[in-house]
């Protein structure tokens, strides 16, 4: 990573001011350079205003310098941001004129990634700075801002220490096996220790299932026949018209999609075809991308225009969505007055009379995020969950091994799970995987 990189750290458009990143050893000899002003010996973070030429002596900008030694910077090594006029010829010439002068165009996240390398962040921190990016509530900016602060990576920290601990006193069963009853009341006491991290683990587990709805929202597929009224219920939750509203069937032909927030969820809603026999060549094509979006959902929200018992066909929407939230929702309430309701458990609403509440308080309680999920630190990517579960099954394998004394089996599951959490942090993590967790960045960052 010696060689010296640089990237548009803000949007190619135009605005007030663009910015311009560079790092790499050598970075203030080769600004230097080209600036108006000599950046040879910066000890400390330093700014500039001067002006930036190409490789020609050609001016191109006046601009501000912000130098950042290698101890005082993001990437741990000397790096710089160009402030200049937001102009996209302007920066683009800069950043040209520092190709020509040998350094390169920055990969997807390479900053960041090599804040990682150079041990400035840990995995967890690096990834919460792009759900930073990509935050799209409150909730899920503080949650992503915790991460970055490291809150995360310290509820993993105590218990990777604890797992090489217990590592390490295992070991001396091995190590001194004349002490046969020392080795019993170690074997002893570690199934305890392990036991204990497993529940640990496993309630970093259930609070990151919470942290990634928090984050990524709940995606609830809208269903059911033609004209029930699934595109008014959409518009409604959306307070906007995103749906084409019609008494003709078959009106809804893709799936169309639009998100709302509520008691600080995000809820991103599919409308989908209507489900009926015999439809035309194009709608049938609508359907199946009905079925396919249930099972994408988090959600799958049943919408029938009269309180009825379930057909087959819906009984198979249900069946598609177990393992998932299912509500049946009872549309056109307006037109059903008086009348006695067949289930307790369904929703009845009138899209009409502007009824939403009661279909957003049963998705925010079945989703099941307690209060506390909007203000803890959660270790809540795919990638984080996975291995937290990797880990939780080594330990639960190490407590079998341990009721039937096999003191060598139990070490070995305990080292999966320390080496999980290891990866979990980066400590651990190969050159794939980081490339391909720094590659969904955006350049520049």
């Amino acid at each position: 990573m010696g060689d010296i990189i640089v990237a548009l750290a803000t949007p190619p458009l135009k605005s007030a001011l663009a910015v311009i990143r560079s790092s790499g050893e050598g970075v203030f000899r080769l600004a230097g350079k080209l600036f108006s002003q000599k950046l040879c010996s910066i000890e400390k973070r330093s700014s500039f205003v001067g002006y930036w030429s190409n490789e020609k002596g050609e001016r191109i900008d006046q601009v501000v310098i912000l130098c950042y030694p290698a101890e005082h910077s993001l990437t741990g090594e000397d790096a710089l941001e160009i402030f200049c006029h937001g102009s996209p010829l302007v920066a683009t010439r800069i950043i040209d004129s520092c190709l020509a002068l040998g350094a390169r165009y920055a990969t997807n996240g390479e900053f960041t990634s090599r804040a990682f390398v150079h041990g400035k962040i840990d995995l967890v921190e690096a990834e919460a700075v792009n759900d930073l990016i990509e935050a799209a509530s409150d909730e899920a900016q503080k949650l992503a801002l915790m991460s970055l602060e490291g809150k995360a990576s310290a509820l993993l920290k105590p218990l990777r220490d604890r797992l090489a601990a217990l590592l390490a006193s295992v070991e001396v069963g091995f190590d001194y096996p004349e002490y046969e009853e020392e080795t019993a009341l170690s074997l002893e006491k570690a199934e305890a220790e392990a036991s204990s991290i497993k529940g640990e683990i496993d309630s970093l587990i259930a609070e990151g299932h919470e942290g990634r709805l928090v984050k990524d929202g709940l995606k609830v597929a809208l269903v059911g026949k033609p004209n029930v009224g699934k595109s008014t219920i959409l518009n409604l939750l959306l307070g906007e018209e995103k749906a084409i509203v019609s008494p003709i069937p078959g009106t809804t032909r893709d799936v169309v999609e639009g998100e709302t927030r509520y008691k600080g969820l995000v809820f991103r809603f599919l409308d989908t075809a209507g489900l009926r026999d015999n439809p035309e060549e194009i709608e049938k094509i609508g359907i199946e991308k009905s079925l396919a979006s249930v099972d994408k959902a988090d959600a799958v929200v049943l919408v029938l225009d009269e309180d009825r018992p379930l057909d087959e066909e819906e009984k198979d929407i249900e069946r598609k969505a177990r393992g998932k939230i299912f509500l049946v929702v009872v549309n056109k309430e307006d037109l059903r007055e008086g009348k006695s309701r067949l289930e307790d458990k369904r929703i009845y609403l009138s899209a009409a009379r502007k009824e939403k509440a009661q279909l957003l308080d049963a998705l925010a309680k079945e989703a099941g995020v307690s209060a506390g999920a909007f203000a803890r630190p959660s270790l809540n990517s795919s990638r984080q969950l996975s291995l937290l579960a990797k880990a939780s099954r080594s330990l639960g394998e190490a407590l079998e091994n341990a009721k039937e004394d096999t003191l060598d089996l139990f070490s070995s599951a305990v080292l999966g799970a320390y080496t999980a959490l290891r990866k979990l942090l980066g400590e651990e993590a190969t050159l794939d995987l980081s490339d391909e967790i720094f590659s969904r960045f955006c350049v520049g960052k």
